[in-house]
């Protein structure tokens, strides 16, 4: 099935690099870190900062939650491969994703960074309530 309007935050192997942008993910008492990549749509997604989100099951695959607005789409690739602790963005239908299995290729999916651990909380079935926000200063 093709995966549609989602952003995805891609699994970040070797920790950040200086330009990449720490985040933390918290909901009901859960914290996940990850990495926004130093690219045009993952710094757009940086600007929305800290959001609220209430992410839902999609395909038992991935957590969506629709974004404030669109993303830019500069320079980014026609699509992805979303891998486990990707978070990512599907531009079709402007969707933030983290995905918790694996999936194939999509068109149209953007790669926004990755969860370094701890994705039980979105394992869970149904929705979660979660903020994202910058980590560092």
């Amino acid at each position: 099935m093709m995966r549609a309007g989602v952003l995805a935050l891609a699994l970040c192997a070797g920790g950040a690099q200086a330009a990449e942008l720490p985040i933390r993910i918290v909901a009901e008492g859960w914290t996940a870190t990850a990495v926004l990549a130093d690219t045009p749509s993952a710094r757009d997604f940086a600007a929305l900062l800290p959001l609220r989100l209430m992410l839902a099951d999609y395909a038992a695959t991935e957590k969506v939650a629709n974004l404030p607005r669109k993303l830019t789409m500069e320079g980014a690739p026609a699509g992805h491969d979303p891998a486990v602790g990707d978070i990512g963005y599907y531009a079709p239908w402007g969707n933030l994703a983290i995905y918790y299995r694996d999936f194939g290729y999509s068109p149209g999916l953007v790669r926004l960074g990755g969860i370094s651990g701890g994705l039980d909380m979105l394992r869970r079935p149904g929705n979660v309530a979660v903020t994202i926000e910058r980590a560092g200063p």
